[in-house]
């Protein structure tokens, strides 16, 4: 199969290249691909709501680079910062033209909400599924271009490159080219390929590398481990954002996510004494960054001697919270509990990657013909920490700088001669999946369990030992079993652990998300961590 532009993933990234490439060139095909339906991605799990500066004589785009600067904590590119704030309200008029509705209030006008770390007013939102109707419109507008081709049910195994070619690729090699992939089709279960002039990763995050996470299954950091075999460039995986608010069901997964903006309505977080305990940890209290009520939330947990704290919400007006937030109204109604009534149980969980596949500011990586864009990338937005509702912002406009980048080059690639058909030779149907789904579970027990909010030295030199054995069994089984995507899935969460944890153990210092406390002081060199 040849496809023009070729988009790997149908997250809010992923749909808005796609959209915009097939709307520009009507003669050239446009395939996305995702390894289940169109609509399973973290962009449909995305609550809270997407910032951008929208009330000029409140806000301003001085104000929102200000916020995101110091939630990133000293680590963002300061140039990147403005062009997402400056090109953000843009890309934003853009989806509602698409259709996406954003709630207003009674006289009509946007109702913008405030989350941590944001010192205005700036989210737009959609009640408590914001995430959802944005990739509800993106799709709607997709279904009637006919230049676009989706692939539900393919998993991506590998890049295709010179190394598949029979040359020697190293991250030195000058001029790594990406022609294509190789997927496995999960309808005819065989291993096909795919040649692309342009490549576009909008892969999503890495969440089931731990035990606990908002994440859906499917965010198992396929792009960036991909990317990292091809040699390509990963940087900043040490900072794995957990959201302090999940709802805590011991032994349920995805857990389910109680958004920031509740705390933004007012909700106050408090620890098993009933005490509201974050002016202990920050002036900013309950909307302070989220790395700070992470570890804060952590730290009462371990002096209390609980498995959770407590997210209070009975002093706010059952209507409104009803209006605004819906589903986690029901979502906590289903379980017993009555929010205007009872506290909710909540606690840490995996969320975002603020690190990933290293991009220049138009989205090109570090490979020839491969863009990224989303959370699988590493743009120099987010620094150390994702300023809360930054993440949807960035995804559309990347995706239209990659858009714009793409568009200059894509009529001087010719697509690959000769790329080779997958070798499967002396490969066997896997035997026992039990190896696969106990190497999972044994992976995400060392990354939660040592390579969590809190970390030390000793936990990450033991957390890469036991990565190095599940490494090389891993490989073993992939050499000699047929694939299947369970066992791509688990290769792919190996090596972003390796990342994540090769990553921490660079990074003397604390900073941001990472935080060791054998290095508890910032360094005042800052530096990217690279792979």
């Amino acid at each position: 199969m040849q496809t023009d532009f070729l988009v790997i993933g149908s997250g809010i990234a992923g749909l808005t290249y796609a959209l915009k490439t097939a709307r520009q060139f009507p003669q050239k095909s446009v395939t996305v691909i995702t390894k289940t339906q169109a609509d399973e991605t973290n962009t449909k799990y995305a609550q809270g709501g997407v910032a951008g500066v929208w009330d000029e004589d409140r806000d301003s785009y001085e104000k929102h680079i200000e916020d995101t600067l110091i939630a990133g904590d000293g680590l963002c590119n300061k140039e990147v910062v403005e062009i997402v704030v400056k090109e953000g309200p843009e890309r934003i008029k853009e989806i509602i033209a698409y259709g996406a509705e954003f709630d207003k209030d009674a006289s009509g006008e946007f109702s913008l909400g405030k989350e941590g770390g944001h010192s205005e007013n700036r989210i737009l939102h959609h009640k408590d599924v914001t995430g959802k109707e944005m990739e509800r419109a993106l799709l709607s507008q997709l279904e009637a271009l006919p230049n676009i081709h989706l692939l539900n049910h393919c998993f991506v195994v590998d890049l295709l490159t010179q190394h598949h070619l029979g040359y020697l690729v190293t991250k030195s090699t000058p001029d790594i080219t990406c022609y294509g992939v190789y997927i496995l089709n999960l309808h005819t279960n065989q291993i096909e390929k795919i040649a692309a002039k342009i490549i576009l990763l909008a892969s999503g995050g890495c969440g089931q590398v731990y035990r606990t996470t908002t994440n859906p299954k499917i965010a198992t950091g396929d792009g960036i481990a991909m990317v990292y075999r091809a040699k390509g460039r990963i940087e900043n995986m040490e900072f794995i954002q957990f959201h302090p608010t999940a709802l805590y069901e011991p032994g349920v997964s995805p857990s389910f996510l109680i958004t920031e903006a509740v705390r933004g309505d007012g909700a106050i977080l408090r620890n098993k004494l009933g005490e509201a305990f974050m002016e202990n940890y920050d002036s900013r209290k309950d909307l302070a960054p989220r790395d700070i009520v992470a570890r804060a939330i952590d730290n009462e947990m371990k002096r209390t001697g609980t498995e959770h704290v407590y997210l209070d919400c009975r002093h706010m007006d059952r209507e409104k919270f009803i209006h605004h937030f819906p589903n986690i109204y029901e979502k906590c109604k289903s379980i017993g509990i009555d929010v205007m009534e009872q506290f909710i149980p909540v606690a840490p969980a995996a969320h975002y990657s603020c690190g990933g596949i290293k991009t220049d500011d138009w989205g090109r990586t570090s490979v020839r013909n491969l863009y990224a864009c989303g959370e699988c990338s590493s743009t120099g937005l987010h620094g150390a920490n994702r300023l809360a509702s930054n993440s949807l912002l960035e995804a559309m406009v990347f995706a239209h700088r990659c858009y714009l980048d793409s568009m200059q080059k894509i009529d001087g690639i010719e697509f690959s001669a000769s790329l080779p058909d997958w070798n499967a030779t002396g490969t066997t149907d896997p035997r026992e999946m039990i190896l696969i789904t106990q190497s999972l579970k044994e992976l995400q027990s060392i990354m939660s369990d040592y390579v969590g909010i809190v970390r030390t030295d000793v936990r990450l030199d033991r957390a890469m030992k036991r990565l190095d054995l599940l490494f090389v069994e891993t490989e073993d089984l992939y050499r000699s079993t047929k694939l299947s995507p369970q066992l791509c899935e688990l290769r792919n969460l190996i090596t972003v652990a390796y990342l994540i944890v090769k990553g921490a153990q660079f990074r003397k210092e604390s900073r941001g998300l990472h935080y060791n406390t054998d290095h508890k002081e910032k360094s005042s060199i800052l530096q990217n961590v690279i792979l």
